[in-house]
């Protein structure tokens, strides 16, 4: 008989690689709120509000065949309600983990690559509007951090953007020349329950 151990080294192994669609959710995610911790091996936690549940419940069904149990909601501090699943831990999130982490600390990896499809995810992860413009709230990362992604969004999209200040910290601001060109790239890949992320401007 195959001991439980022996099993699960099997099923790993049946994990050749993630298809380029997960690759593009999980850099945006990672750009955003999504979470990744290692073992042995690495593995995403996705967690969100309950009222972004649909978020998701999207990413779960990119990721379904690697994760054990469905979302589930749970009651968090005060009277927040949560809503997230993991994947399980496995080999093809570890370089991601290594690419993205540093000290256990989330950083901007040197070579990133961003397509439309991360470009969205991150979007509806972090984005936020007023009535003609867009921001993503890239707190988490330091000033150079920032300044590194706005060097990407320009030589990669040819999208134009600067530092916001948000009280005591800083967020990236679409300019305003390039908030129709960002709408563009993302706008394919974006939830109708999102949509209302998309500036006004761009309604009329």
């Amino acid at each position: 008989m195959v001991n439980l151990r022996v099993m699960l080294k099997l099923m790993d192994n049946t994990v050749g690689s993630l298809t380029e669609e997960q690759k593009s959710i999980l850099i945006g995610t990672l750009l955003g709120d999504g979470t990744m911790r290692i073992k042995k091996n690495a593995h995403l936690e996705i967690n969100h509000c309950y009222a972004q549940r649909m978020l998701v419940d999207w990413m779960f069904s990119k990721f379904s065949s690697l994760v054990s149990t469905p979302p589930k909601w749970r009651k968090g501090n005060g009277k927040r309600e949560a809503y997230r699943f993991a994947t399980q831990k496995l080999p093809v999130f570890t370089p991601f983990y290594n690419q993205f982490y540093k000290n256990g600390k989330k950083i901007i990896p040197n070579d990133l690559k961003l397509n439309s499809l991360s470009l969205a995810v991150w979007f509806m992860d972090d984005g936020s509007k007023t009535y003609s413009s867009v921001y993503l709230n890239t707190q988490q990362f330091n000033l150079d951090e920032q300044i590194q992604l706005i060097g990407i969004l320009k030589n990669q999209f040819g999208i134009e953007a600067s530092l916001n200040k948000d009280k005591i910290y800083y967020r990236i601001r679409v300019r305003s020349q390039s908030i129709k060109k960002f709408i563009k790239l993302v706008e394919p890949f974006v939830l109708k329950e999102f949509r209302y992320k998309i500036p006004s401007v761009m309604t009329l």
